[in-house]
């Protein structure tokens, strides 16, 4: 074999690597005539670096999807993995330590604590952990430095000592997009963070968002209903009736949009 040619086999073989994904899926909610399969054999994997949006009409399973990839539900049946780590696996304090650790959730309302200021909303995650040394044994230098880059990243350098009732929604929702990424997250998991925000502070949220993955080679994983929301993703996920139905690479709007029709069911 050449060199050409064995580079070109090791290039084929190259698997990307996840950051979340779930195997067989299953959750079923109730018992007998009155249990409700939210969940029906999903697999599907979040890769790391990657902006990922789940879509599908209400009641298709999207939330349910999110909660169990990040731990926040369990499956009936089937894997839920946070890298190599395999859910299940976990006892509930190793859970518990996983989501803190590893996991970043950003959700519809902004969950922000109104006593903290900007700053220390942010570093929460940190505190509460009882630790500012963040991953990899860089310690307090290592965590500053990051912190000071998200705040770059989010844009409120001239917003840390306000707190929360002094903020806009749009304000506020940044704050917490920082927040999530604060602890250096494997994956943000973002549930609606658009939802009660008006369509310019979503845009900038939404555009925040891609920013963080790009800037910060982490992973976002987005809940939403919203083809405009979906088309800042790098790839859509579309669920119905508790199944992956169909991914699109390189969403725009209008083809989201298409998509989801296909999903609506004749008067």
């Amino acid at each position: 074999m050449t060199a050409t040619s064995a580079t070109s086999a090791a290039s084929a073989t190259t698997i990307t690597p996840t950051a979340a994904r779930v195997v067989d899926a299953v959750k079923v909610y109730g018992t007998g005539d009155t249990g409700v399969r939210a969940l029906d054999g999903v697999s599907v994997d979040f890769p790391v670096g990657r902006f990922t949006a789940i879509m599908g009409p209400s009641g298709s399973g999207k939330s349910t999807l999110m909660h169990c990839a990040a731990g926040l539900d369990t499956l009936t049946s089937g894997t839920a993995h946070i890298g190599d780590t395999e859910l299940s696996s976990l006892d509930d304090r190793r859970l518990t330590l996983l989501r803190r650790d590893r996991v970043g959730f950003v959700f519809q309302a902004f969950n922000l604590v109104p006593t903290l200021t900007v700053a220390e909303n942010i570093t929460l995650p940190l505190d509460l952990a009882g630790s500012k040394g963040g991953k990899g044994g860089k310690g307090d230098s290592g965590d500053k430095e990051w912190i000071d880059a998200l705040i770059d990243v989010v844009g409120l350098r001239d917003r840390l000592h306000h707190r929360p009732s002094e903020l806009s929604g749009g304000q506020q929702q940044r704050v917490a997009v920082a927040r999530a990424f604060a602890g250096r997250p494997d994956v943000v998991f973002a549930d609606e963070p658009t939802g009660n925000l008006d369509s310019r502070s979503g845009e900038e949220v939404l555009g925040l968002l891609g920013r963080a993955v790009r800037q910060t080679a982490r992973t976002v994983v987005m809940v939403t209903h919203d083809p405009v929301a979906a088309a800042h993703a790098d790839e859509v996920v579309f669920l119905a009736d508790g199944r992956l139905v169909d991914r699109m690479e390189s969403p725009t709007a209008d083809k989201v949009l298409d998509r989801m029709k296909a999903f609506e069911v004749p008067s």
